[in-house]
């Protein structure tokens, strides 16, 4: 693979980031240092390669929260930065066909590596996976997250709140509070501390995802009996409002398959009722469910197969 990339000088520049034993821990890189950047760099320690480019607005929400955890890391793993209008080969060689994309290089190979803008907690376990355990602000995010996952929102919230209070903006502490707040019907408290985001945090993908939850929570809420939405589309199967509603229903039960899949049968039907209503409502699931659950990744397979076949 060496003598694919090459193995020129170093020729990037230094973003300002934090210094590992080795130099920068962060820095952009051109064709002519992707060898000695990633290659050569990855026998020593993880590389992360970010491709980006200047008009993707979802690179703008990844980079900071790259660089974020990277720098929390203390050196366990490394960040380069490719944009590639600048530089396209090494992208197109790798296959990259949408941005941002990450991948990972290990021992001079890659080995792991996402594409699109995952929440801070994401970019954590995806980083975790090949540093292994970063910071005492990462942990305590990854124990709130572990209580939460095994069913005590009391003890989570409390980690998150503590986070919040020494760090008004680790978006990832605020949209988990916000998640525990919707999930036990407190919307108003929920709306009251995704209210108090900044303007820089309003797309952060934790935060997109924790608004998109409190609006679903409080679409469920204003429907009506489940069992009365069964039974008119049963008397009607082609009551797209009654299913839409029914999705709703089931993603407040956390049946996300179902749910999706209520979506999926509207708009294999009439893609063009309310609107393209049921697509819009189908992203909303995605955003609130986030981009690597197994339930968003496969409806997203099957909405591309029904809007592109």
């Amino acid at each position: 693979m060496a003598g694919i990339f090459g193995q020129g000088a170093d020729q990037a520049k230094p973003r300002g980031a934090a210094e590992g034993p080795e130099g920068p821990l962060v820095k952009d890189a051109t064709f002519e240092s992707f060898g000695a950047d990633v290659i050569a760099e990855s026998a020593r320690q993880p590389v992360l390669v970010d491709f980006w480019a200047p008009w993707c607005e979802p690179c703008k929400q990844l980079g900071p929260i790259l660089e974020k955890v990277v720098n929390a890391a203390g050196g366990k793993v490394k960040l380069v930065k490719m944009n590639i209008d600048e530089h396209p080969q090494i992208a197109g060689r790798l296959g990259v066909r949408s941005i941002p994309a990450v991948i990972a290089f290990q021992r001079s190979q890659p080995v792991d590596g996402f594409v699109g803008a995952l929440a801070e907690s994401e970019v954590r376990g995806f980083i975790e996976r090949l540093a292994g355990p970063l910071g005492e602000e990462e942990d305590l995010l990854a124990e709130a997250e572990a209580l939460l996952a095994a069913g005590d929102p009391a003890s989570a919230a409390e980690i998150f709140a503590a986070i919040v209070k020494e760090n008004p903006n680790e978006f990832a502490a605020v949209a988990g509070l916000a998640k525990i707040f919707t999930a036990a019907g407190q919307i108003e408290s929920a709306k009251t501390i995704l209210a108090s985001v900044p303007a820089s945090g309003e797309r952060d993908p934790a935060i997109v995802a924790a608004k998109a939850a409190l609006d679903l929570a409080e679409q469920a809420a204003a429907l009506g009996d489940f069992s009365d939405l069964i039974r008119k589309i049963e008397a009607d199967p082609a009551d797209h409002q009654a299913r839409f509603d029914y999705a709703i229903a089931l993603n407040a039960q956390n049946r996300r398959e179902e749910a999706a899949a209520a979506l999926l049968d509207i708009i294999k039907r009439d893609r063009a009722w309310s609107e393209d209503g049921a697509r819009k409502q189908l992203l909303q699931f995605f955003d609130a469910w986030g981009p690597i659950d197994p339930a968003t990744i496969g409806a997203r397979k099957k909405l591309s197969s029904l809007l592109f076949s």
